[in-house]
């Protein structure tokens, strides 16, 4: 089970798409969409990457911060990125450390096969640092305008 909204978001430093490193404390005083994805250039993450994508503008005029999160390495997020002219940044866990911290590092199942991999879930980081929201189990098709919703939701309560 993903963390739970009321606690503080765990710290961490990761590479980004750009080699450099993404720290989450350095971002206390916005709002912070941080979703975790199983692996670039797959026809799901696809999906919800260029979905997230197409709400970047959106994202911004509210004022917050959107950033990926899967095992790839950042050689991959630059490919994938390139790729999909995707407008924010994807973070490499290739150790699946933050992951595990997050609690979406879980035992999967396909096609009879048991396998450890990322459970897609969606964390909203409040400015104060602590979670505000979990999407947990997140379908890509209509994620980023969920995630819109909830955003603005927010900004007017």
């Amino acid at each position: 089970m993903p963390l739970a909204a009321g606690r503080l978001a765990p710290d961490f430093t990761l590479a980004t798409d750009t080699g450099e490193s993404r720290t989450l404390s350095a971002l206390r005083g916005k709002r912070v969409v941080l979703y975790f994805y199983p692996k670039d250039d797959t026809s799901g993450c696809t999906q919800q990457a260029c979905e997230f994508a197409e709400h970047m503008p959106r994202f911004k005029r509210g004022k917050a911060v959107l950033l990926g999160i899967s095992p790839d390495s950042v050689k991959s997020h630059v490919k994938f990125k390139k790729k999909y002219d995707l407008s924010f940044p994807l973070l490499a866990d290739t150790e699946h450390a933050v992951a595990e911290v997050y609690d979406v590092w879980k035992e999967k199942l396909f096609w009879g096969r048991r396998y450890m991999g990322v459970e897609r879930t969606t964390y909203i980081i409040a400015p104060d640092g602590t979670i505000e929201h979990v999407f947990e189990r997140v379908v890509p098709a209509g994620h980023a305008a969920e995630v819109w919703t909830y955003l603005r939701g927010a900004a007017k309560g």
